[in-house]
């Protein structure tokens, strides 16, 4: 019996970058078409099949342990950056000072997608959704240098709206303006789960 439910919902891609390895912040450069392997966009600094683990994980695993790479892609969403531009003050906030490797436009809430949820482009292409990606200092930077004040206003402004990470599932092409499906896990939400967060 198939364990995930495609859906009705579309998510048209409208940039598309990477983050070069040498990169010293985590400025992404924009480009038409990403090539998806095993170990994620190729030429991006995040690509590999495993990395460092890193804040995200303190609770699981000590900074610096070697663990499988569930964050080789960061997918936003149009209308969550303008949300987010909105609470900054500013007319946009650019795709490039999130370090994105994604945009797309069309897709409800794409923050709180359930994690294991896949997105499937028109090949078969296929990115599965790890979780919500989480506001940091890092993407502050980048606005800082472009916006001083409004840099400090980043992390408040973007919580609950920040994209989710992503993996391949499936290699493939993807380029702007393909539409990819989503397709979530049949699955109930946990009953305990309101009980962990309070």
């Amino acid at each position: 019996m198939p364990a995930l439910m495609p859906t009705e919902f579309m998510a048209t891609i409208v940039w598309l970058g990477t983050v070069p390895p040498d990169a010293s912040g985590i400025r992404s450069s924009g480009t038409a078409r990403i090539f998806l392997g095993w170990d994620g966009p190729r030429g991006d600094r995040h690509a590999g099949v495993t990395r460092l683990s890193c804040s995200r994980v303190l609770l699981q695993h000590p900074r610096g342990t070697e663990i499988r790479n569930v964050r080789q892609l960061a997918i936003v969403s149009a209308e969550e950056m303008a949300e987010i531009a909105e609470r900054m003050s500013l007319g946009a906030v650019a795709p490039e000072w999130l370090g994105a490797t994604m945009v797309v436009e069309g897709l409800p809430d794409l923050t709180n997608l359930p994690p294991s949820s896949r997105l499937q482009g028109p090949d078969g292409t296929t990115l599965v959704v790890d979780m919500a990606n989480r506001p940091c200092n890092l993407p502050a930077r980048e606005i800082a240098q472009e916006h001083e004040v409004a840099g400090k206003r980043f992390k408040a402004a973007a919580k609950g709206r920040r994209g989710v990470t992503a993996w391949v599932e499936r290699p493939g092409e993807l380029g702007l303006g393909d539409v990819l499906r989503l397709h979530v896990p049949d699955q109930p939400v946990w009953a305990h789960h309101e009980a962990l967060r309070s």
